[in-house]
């Protein structure tokens, strides 16, 4: 079965497996004893912090492993912002960040601290002027990501760690997707990754903070990895992890034009293949093997319950697979479609083969799907009147922009159709609507009951 969401975790590689397999004989003593198999263990421990140093591009004792990227992420900023808490209590991030990063935001200003996000393009790129425009006399850290989760764009992170040295902000940066590609570039200061992105066992993080940048570890003191994560190492996952991470390193530039081509293909082809769909995120700046799309007219649960069940797994950013029904985050800042959404991650080895599979299959698999929610069918109709309202109240994405798409042509170029919903998720949805299909997005005002969602005829 063709596994397709790497971006969330990738395969266990086969060098990370020989690793855990030979370090669980030889490192199960603790490392900070000095007898023998202390010894032992300690040299595994050194030589997988140099190995994982010289991938990520820093000095070795500046890395510290922690129990997972997101608690690297949480590590991270809490103890710069405690570090400088003398500058200021103000942080800026981005709005596609991963949620460990905004979680973290939003915790500090619970704590009386404040928070800017950038926002960013229709792309998920930030704007390098904009982003040094955020930083105040009184930012103590700022955040960006390498490379976004959802939709593989990947930021200017050396030009944005330029303006932030400008301005004497430490710039930590999550790593996360694109280690598995190569070092982060430019002059960062503190760094984050998750070993079980690049093929390495879940449970190992990675936190690098240059020298030179103030730092306060939080929480009780530990003799454990320079103070700054508690705990007794778990060094099978830790050795497994470095080696993995070398692995992927060596064979990155070859497999990175190669899946570069499967996913340039999977971008042309399906707007082709399938009618109303937006490819997102930057066609050029972005990771490798990561390609995300959205369809009209389509519940996102259904959809991905429907491509396992033809044998393709895949992830979405879709409000329709939360339980929560809110839209992903990253989608929303970048004002796109999140109804219908697809995110494809190929993993390493991925076949052309397998990859027309996917391609071969995804038509019929929305189709069925459109079919069923009762989406519309494009048909010549004469205007019926110059405005009309649909009611879509108590009804969850993708009813309302299907209701919308059903009767736009029930009205004369110039007229207006009006959706009064109650789901969180129209607004953004019934905007993207009208920026693919050409229609204008009047406005929109409360309602009796939700919002009213004024939508124009154009064409």
């Amino acid at each position: 079965m063709p596994y397709f969401d790497v971006a969330s975790s990738a395969p266990l590689h086969p060098v990370a497996r020989q690793a855990l397999l030979a370090s669980l004989d030889e490192g199960w003593a603790d490392p900070a004893r000095l007898y023998k198999e202390g010894r032992r263990a300690r040299l595994l421990l050194d030589a997988a912090r140099e190995a994982a140093a010289q991938a990520v591009g820093c000095r070795p004792d500046e890395l510290v492993f922690t129990s997972s990227g997101t608690r690297a992420v949480h590590s991270g900023i809490a103890g710069a912002l405690a570090g400088r808490r003398r500058v200021g209590r103000h942080v800026v991030v981005s709005a596609v960040e991963h949620s460990a990063v905004l979680h973290s935001a939003a915790d500090h200003e619970s704590r009386d601290g404040a928070a800017t996000q950038v926002p960013v393009d229709r792309s998920g790129r930030v704007n390098v002027a904009a982003y040094a425009e955020a930083l105040r006399a009184d930012t103590a850290l700022a955040c960006l990501q390498s490379a976004n989760h959802e939709v593989g764009t990947v930021q200017p992170v050396a030009e944005v760690a330029e303006a932030c040295r400008a301005a004497g902000v430490p710039l930590l940066v999550d790593g996360a997707q694109s280690l598995p590609w190569g070092p982060v570039a430019g002059d960062w200061s503190l760094l984050a990754g998750s070993a079980h992105k690049w093929g390495g066992p879940a449970g190992v993080g990675l936190l690098a903070v240059r020298k030179g940048v103030r730092f306060a570890a939080q929480g009780p003191l530990d003799e454990r990895e320079s103070g700054r994560a508690a705990g007794f190492e778990n060094l099978p996952a830790i050795v497994a992890a470095a080696a993995s991470l070398r692995a992927v390193h060596a064979e990155a530039a070859q497999e990175a034009v190669r899946l570069r081509e499967l996913t340039e293909r999977i971008r042309a082809r399906v707007p082709q293949l399938v009618p109303d769909v937006a490819v997102v995120g930057d066609p050029e700046r972005r990771l490798p093997h990561l390609v995300t799309f959205s369809c009209l007219y389509v519940d996102g649960e259904t959809l991905l319950h429907e491509l396992d069940r033809a044998g393709f797994s895949v992830s979405s950013g879709s409000s329709c697979t939360s339980s929560t029904l809110t839209p992903s985050h990253v989608l929303k800042a970048m004002g796109v479609l999140s109804e219908g959404n697809v995110r494809v991650s190929l993993p390493v080895g991925t076949s052309a083969e397998v990859v027309e599979e996917f391609l071969a299959v995804l038509p019929g698999v929305v189709g069925s799907v459109r079919e069923k929610l009762g989406a519309p069918v494009a048909a010549v109709r004469p205007a019926r009147a110059q405005s009309l309202v649909v009611d879509a109240l108590g009804e969850r994405c993708p009813i309302p922009v299907i209701e919308l798409a059903k009767v736009i042509g029930d009205v004369p170029v110039g007229g207006t159709v009006t959706v009064l919903s109650d789901d969180e998720v129209a607004e953004l949805d019934i905007r993207a609507w009208c920026h693919l299909q050409n229609q204008e997005y009047v406005g929109e005002e409360p309602a009796d009951q939700g919002w009213a969602y004024v939508v124009r005829r154009l064409s």
